[in-house]
């Protein structure tokens, strides 16, 4: 397979191309959690339909983004990618044009097969493509210019809201991934290993997005039909059934798409631990902050966008240097500082009660802001290098997939129980404040009856005039509590993650660590029944079967040794040997 310099015109198209899809991809993300009130007064949303919105892009990349690297290895990286974008062109172009909520969601799960085909091809197509000398700067540039391109995501998404344009976010993907289809139809070669790559583990896709699927409508149907519905209760057993169906597929399977032996490493596992804890506080804690500024604060939404540049300009900033320090003074320091800062800034943006709007915000806003930012800037680039070197060479590519996929999942679980318990905690915020309000017992049953809309609740049309006000302002403060709570808790996730690097990843002598991993290895690999008396490496294993680090010498006892010859050959081999 050629490569090619960087600073060639094939190297220069690679670079373009990537960047544009990637980039239209992040906009996306970014700028949707800004229009959201404007999508849910558009719509006549309620609260579960917003998350139903965002669950229904995450659940699907997290279940096939691993398996849309797979295919790229398999058919042609740089046409699974075409097929990605070109599938993401027509989501988004649905989307926008999406007459209701239900026809949105559906879209949005077209989104998401289209993202799962494009998003790991991109950075894939980047590597197979230039020169092994300069893929480092290739992904550097790529990152950055991203990045940069990012920024910009919230303030467009502000701008065409606060314009009435919401729809616009979704038609703005189209001319962006046309340009990178015409790129790479004229430009770029196709690239694909010689080798057959590894088939794809259709069981565990469904397994798992099924299962994530029926955990996210588990949770967010329990606040209409109440938490003891055999419905919901059948539901989130179902689940939680499939994910371990998914877990029990994986062990099995000889080509899985998430190795379970890789959990054996003790660090491996913290690190994904920690990406999925602190991830979900993020994903909590933007998403509140956004809706919190537009439906209750008074910002317009370009002024909710700009809220978060100065979270960005740190990620920027320092995220680089963060990663320096740590490759000189290793990662665990900044794997507990980071998180413990991050979960700092969401403490102290959940102190913020009710203000006077954007000319607050310098005082307000802008410090938890800037600890948060700063807490994550310190995470980001330690975590990425742990996961990567936390396994065996062979498997950097599949531990970066699943860490990848686990910060999907952590969105996905953070919406599906943070919506949920949004409109719980809302319905009664509104309860204790109804009591003392003097309202008929009828206007407060039609008050409450608006709690699904969380922040887009309006007083109902049997308010009285002179009452109006008062109940606009029990929305408000019922609305500011439940951002206050859920910022709280999404605190609490953060040091869960400072937690798992305290206690779970460790330096220490490497022979010792060996030691360990291989027991924690060997414990993995006597559930993988088949094949006992076979005298090679099991296709899954066998690269991990055969890493030096686990040769029998000093470190690795005669009982661990054999056990490990077990868990990688079978225990007749073991015996034998």
């Amino acid at each position: 397979m050629s490569t090619f310099p960087l600073r060639s015109a094939a190297g220069r198209w690679v670079l373009v191309s990537t960047i544009l899809a990637s980039a239209m991809a992040f906009i996306d993300s970014t700028a949707l959690n800004v229009v959201l009130p404007a999508l849910q007064k558009g719509l006549n949303a309620t609260g579960a339909d917003l998350f139903w919105i965002l669950n229904a892009y995450l659940l699907v990349l997290a279940a096939l983004i691993l398996v849309g690297g797979s295919l790229g290895d398999r058919l042609g990286r740089k046409r699974i990618f075409m097929t990605g974008i070109t599938i993401f062109i027509l989501g988004s172009a649905a989307c926008g044009f999406a007459p209701d909520v239900n026809w949105l969601v559906a879209f949005r799960v077209l989104q998401g097969i289209g993202g799962a085909l494009m998003i790991p091809g991109s950075l894939s197509l980047l590597s197979s493509s230039i020169d092994e000398k300069e893929r480092g700067k290739a992904i550097g540039t790529w990152s950055a210019v991203t990045t940069v391109v990012t920024m910009g995501g919230p303030i467009l998404g502000g701008a065409l809201a606060d314009a009435g344009l919401w729809r616009y976010i979704f038609f703005i993907n189209v001319p962006i991934g046309l340009g990178a289809l015409l790129i790479l139809s004229r430009k770029v070669a196709e690239s694909k290993d010689a080798e057959g790559a590894r088939g794809l583990d259709l069981p565990g896709v469904f397994a798992i997005a099924v299962g994530l699927a029926a955990l996210t409508f588990g949770f967010l149907r329990m606040p209409a039909l109440g938490i003891a519905s055999p419905a919901i209760w059948g539901s989130l057993a179902g689940g939680l059934g499939l994910l371990g169906l998914f877990l029990w597929i994986e062990a099995r399977s000889t080509q899985p798409m998430m190795p379970l032996f890789l959990f054996a490493n003790r660090t491996f596992s913290a690190v994904n631990a920690l990406t999925f804890f602190l991830y979900a506080g993020l994903g909590a804690g933007m998403l509140f902050l956004s809706l919190n500024l537009v439906q209750a604060q008074g910002y317009s939404q370009l002024e909710s966008g700009l809220t978060f540049l100065p979270f960005t300009v740190l990620m920027i900033g320092l995220a680089r240097w963060a990663g320096t320090l740590a490759d000189k003074h290793g990662a665990r320091p900044f794997l507990i500082f980071g998180p413990a800062t991050a979960g700092l800034g969401l403490l102290l943006l959940s102190f913020v009660g009710a203000t006077r709007g954007p000319a607050d915000y310098w005082t307000n806003f802008l410090p938890g802001v800037l600890v948060f930012g700063g807490g994550m800037a310190f995470t980001v680039a330690p975590l990425t290098t742990t996961v990567m070197t936390s396994v065996p060479d062979t498997y950097s590519g599949t531990a970066s997939g699943i860490n990848n996929a686990m910060t999907r999942i952590a969105n996905v679980f953070a919406n599906a129980i943070f919506g949920a318990l949004a409109v719980l905690l809302f319905a009664g915020a509104l309860r204790s404040r109804l009591e003392g309000s003097g309202l008929s017992p009828e206007i407060r049953q039609a008050v409450m009856a608006q709690a699904a809309a969380l922040g887009n609740a309006r007083p109902p049309a049997g308010v009285p005039a002179a009452e109006r006000v008062h109940v606009t302002e029990i929305y408000r403060a019922g609305f500011i509590t439940v951002y206050a709570d859920i910022l709280r808790i999404a605190a609490g996730l953060a040091w869960l993650g400072t937690l798992m690097a305290v206690f779970f990843v460790r330096g220490g002598r490497p022979g010792a660590d060996a030691r360990k991993e291989a027991l924690g290895v060997t414990i993995y690999f006597v559930f993988y029944l088949s094949g006992f008396g076979s005298n090679e490496p099991r296709p899954v294993f066998r690269d991990y079967c055969s890493n030096p680090r686990y040769e029998v010498r000093p470190v690795l006892d005669a009982p661990v040794a054999i056990a490990l010859r077990a868990g990688c050959y079978g225990p007749v081999a073991a015996v034998a040997a």
